[in-house]
């Protein structure tokens, strides 16, 4: 049996604790929810609870035909994954996509992967990148994020009762700043949420610490190369996506450097000019490496000793392909055919539960 076979993301099987890991990351989103409806009113929370209703009625249908199961839902999973897609979306995206990207985040980012726990890919994401492929003319547009600058609800300033001035605006801009996608509006609670849920063991650190450290490091390294990205966009990807359990490494050492890569691979993409999917694919790029970096930083048994040498061997070449696969993903940008990606995966979703999925489901031993 090979270590790949020994050592895998964990599967979570009691009940209890997922329910107790959803309802702490529910806890940890509720006040980026309440920004966005502070900003944008009633369009948020229609693209939220669009997203969230298409997410439990797919999950409901499909867990029932495809799984056989008929309580899906109730574990939350489902409501994270389509609050978490409608963070990374316009309040004024057009809610039949919207409503496409819920269903599509549970059928092809969980449940042909059979079930909760088994996902190799993060399923939000996955949501997301089927609404750019399907809906790239209204998902790339301009129009679709500038609408929402004209039409905020409310704005708020705490600390200009302290005066004015570049710290004052900053702080304001750290606690309130209605730029940017559903999820972005407040860079403070974005950290607050991460404390919590870190303090909580739902997370490590180890994943956002590496992403954000490289990240930030990287950007001041290459900032003639890259601009307009976003702090809060960052943060939120690296607290709330990458950590997602089933679809990254679980050693101290994978997480730390499975985080280091997302960042490296996100200032790839800033510097090859993708301006808003920076963070959607160096995660999913990352995702497909999670059980290589599995294997390679594999815990030390009691009483045997790590092979130093074979480790830093295998790290320099798992390097090397996830820089091969970004330039990649890249080119394929570039030309304008990643698009293509997105059916390369749902057809091999399709083949892959057909064929492996559904037996393992039939006969789990």
């Amino acid at each position: 049996m090979s270590k790949a076979s020994t050592y895998k993301a964990p599967i979570v099987t009691s009940k209890l604790r997922v329910s107790g890991v959803m309802l702490d990351v529910i806890i940890a989103m509720l006040p980026l929810v309440f920004f966005s409806y502070l900003a944008h009113g009633k369009y948020s929370m229609m693209v939220i609870g669009t997203a969230i209703g298409s997410a439990l009625i797919t999950d409901w249908l499909a867990s029932w035909f495809f799984l056989k199961k008929t309580n899906s839902p109730l574990d939350g999973s489902a409501i994270i994954t389509a609050t978490l897609m409608a963070f990374t979306l316009s309040p004024y995206t057009p809610l039949y996509m919207v409503a496409f990207g819920g269903a599509m985040a549970v059928l092809f980012g969980k449940i042909l992967w059979g079930g909760v726990g088994k996902n190799r890919f993060n399923p939000a994401l996955v949501g997301r990148e089927f609404m750019v492929a399907f809906f790239p003319v209204v998902m790339t547009s301009a129009s679709v994020w500038t609408a929402g600058s004209y039409t905020v609800v409310n704005q708020l300033h705490p600390f200009s009762v302290f005066g004015q001035g570049e710290i004052i605006n900053y702080l304001n801009a750290t606690f309130y700043n209605t730029n940017g996608a559903l999820g972005e509006y407040s860079i403070l609670f974005l950290a607050l949420g991460g404390i919590y849920l870190v303090a909580r063991r739902r997370i490590g650190w180890q994943i956002p610490t590496g992403l954000l450290v490289t990240f930030f490091a990287l950007s001041l390294w290459f900032q003639d190369s890259i601009s307009n990205y976003s702090i809060a966009g960052v943060l939120l990807g690296a607290i709330f996506m990458a950590t997602d359990m089933p679809s990254s490494p679980n050693s101290n050492s994978g997480k730390l450097f499975y985080g280091m890569m997302i960042g490296a691979v996100a200032i790839m993409c800033l510097a090859g000019g993708i301006k808003h999917e920076y963070m959607s694919y160096s995660i999913l790029i990352l995702n497909g490496f999670s059980s290589k970096i599995n294997e390679i930083f594999i815990p030390r048994s009691w009483g045997r000793s790590t092979d130093l040498p074979l480790r830093v061997k295998q790290t320099v070449l798992i390097t090397l392909q996830i820089i091969t696969v970004s330039l990649a993903v890249l080119g394929l940008n570039y030309y304008g055919y990643i698009h293509y990606l997105v059916f390369v995966y749902l057809a091999y979703m399709i083949f892959n539960f057909h064929f492996f999925t559904q037996q393992k489901l039939q006969d789990p031993i």
